[in-house]
């Protein structure tokens, strides 16, 4: 489930990204629209005190200082403004030898302006008429100090926008894992039921899995019992067949048929064929007939069980011993490994003069079963009429007993191969390789 909790984790990064940093983005901009919004009423209300300063003298209008703030009269204050009217322009002390230029149309200005000193300024304009003449007054105000507030305020977001993420990450990993508990529970069960360890998935599951855990378990029962019934309809044909065949095997041997060679031979050869058939597919049929698969073989439980065993039936001395990787596991049915390694083994140690050997070796591609011994072997003619389809081992070799056609429909049945070599040991070794993902072999065979 860690796949999908990274996947979660990274969706629900990626859309609180884009939302936090459009939602930071939109707030600063909403931020920056109020104070301008805010701050052209002040400047609107200085372009009104202007106009009031703006008096008639002796020499046509004049500007009173006694009635202009403090701030115009101190240079880089912040505080500036221009007055055009009758080809004169004036502007105010705060400039100091800063020209500020007149802007293009009325209103608040949407850029900001180059002031005195590296400032920014927000620019505002005005047109009025006093004492009967058209006058354009230009105030403006530094707005570098409320940008920097502003990426202060910026960062501020940053920091708390990145330390919330980092929590809801957490939280939905904590939430994400907590509601997954069900389908890793189910996971594991199934695991179980590929090793054997059990028959049926629990059915106390979350509303959401209730239908998929019900129809495996009914797909498994269903399976098992459909299985039983072929299992037991094939033997039972096997069973029933076997008499009346034994009955026609002795018949083959009587005198009347001996006297015509030619239809002795082969009726009996007929009837060997037949019996040997049935054999085969009543041992498929056992194969077949395993509606779950067993447990995994463990080598290190495993073999020094049947290596006693072994050494028990052919109490002449041999030398026996195998070699596995520590702790190995094998993703087989338990029971079929062993017939498979038995029927091997035991033919191994009738043929042997003193040693029996057998190797398990692992890489990438899957695993390899080497059973060698130090016989006579076969020679390299008669291990291709062996692996013939369709024939039996032990009937290609006489009284060689290579062991029963079950074991390579036990190894084609895992998709493996069976290979017969010189062995190290001077004798034959029988080359079992299987595949290490044995789901996926049958799923590329079908």
């Amino acid at each position: 489930m860690s796949s999908i909790q990274r996947r979660l984790s990274f969706g629900l990064l990626g859309v609180l990204l884009v939302v936090g940093l459009i939602v930071a983005q939109g707030s600063l901009w909403l931020a920056d629209l109020g104070l301008r919004r805010y701050l052209e009423g002040s400047l609107r209300y200085d372009t009104e005190s202007l106009l009031a300063a703006m008096v008639r003298g002796p020499q046509g209008i004049q500007l009173d200082e006694q009635r202009l703030m403090a701030s115009y009269q101190r240079p880089f204050s912040g505080h500036y403004f221009r007055i055009d009217f009758d080809s004169q322009s004036w502007r105010s002390r705060s400039l100091w030898d800063h020209e500020l230029p007149a802007p293009g149309q009325t209103g608040l200005q949407k850029a900001l302006g180059d002031g005195p000193d590296g400032q920014l300024l927000l620019v505002y304009r005005v047109d009025y008429r006093r004492f009967g003449q058209p006058i354009r007054i230009t105030v403006a105000r530094d707005y570098s100090p409320a940008l920097n507030s502003l990426r202060g305020f910026q960062w501020l977001m940053l920091g708390v926008g990145g330390g919330a993420l980092l929590l809801i990450l957490f939280l939905q990993r904590l939430i994400v894992r907590r509601a997954l508990l069900p389908l890793e529970r189910t996971r594991q069960q199934i695991e179980q039921l590929e090793e054997g360890q059990r028959t049926v998935l629990d059915s106390s599951v979350p509303l959401e899995l209730e239908p998929l855990v019900r129809q495996i378990n009914h797909l498994l029962t269903h399976t098992e019992e459909t299985l039983k019934r072929s299992r037991n309809a094939l033997g039972n044909l096997g069973h029933a067949l076997k008499t009346p065949l034994a009955v026609l095997l002795s018949l083959a041997e009587r005198d009347e048929l001996k006297a015509h060679p030619e239809l002795h031979e082969s009726l009996r050869q007929q009837l060997a064929f037949i019996e040997q058939r049935l054999g085969r597919e009543l041992g498929r049929a056992r194969l077949a007939g395993e509606p779950l698969p067993g447990a995994y073989f463990n080598c290190d439980e495993e073999l020094p069980g049947l290596f006693e065993t072994l050494a028990m039936i052919h109490n002449r001395g041999l030398q026996l011993d195998w070699q596995a990787p520590l702790g190995l596991r094998l993703p087989y049915d338990r029971e079929d490994l062993l017939e498979l390694l038995g029927n091997l083994l035991d033919n191994a140690c009738k043929w042997a003069r003193r040693r029996v050997r057998l190797s398990i070796e692992v890489d990438e591609g899957g695993y390899r079963l080497l059973v060698d011994d130090d016989g006579p072997g076969v020679n390299a003619e008669q291990r291709e009429e062996i692996l013939c389809r369709g024939t039996r081992l032990d009937e290609q070799v006489a009284g060689h007993g290579l062991g029963l056609g079950i074991v390579r429909d036990i190894v084609e049945s895992w998709r493996g191969r069976l290979l017969l070599q010189d062995s190290p040991l001077g004798g034959l070794q029988v080359r079992v390789e299987l595949p290490r993902d044995l789901s996926r072999s049958r799923r590329a065979g079908q």
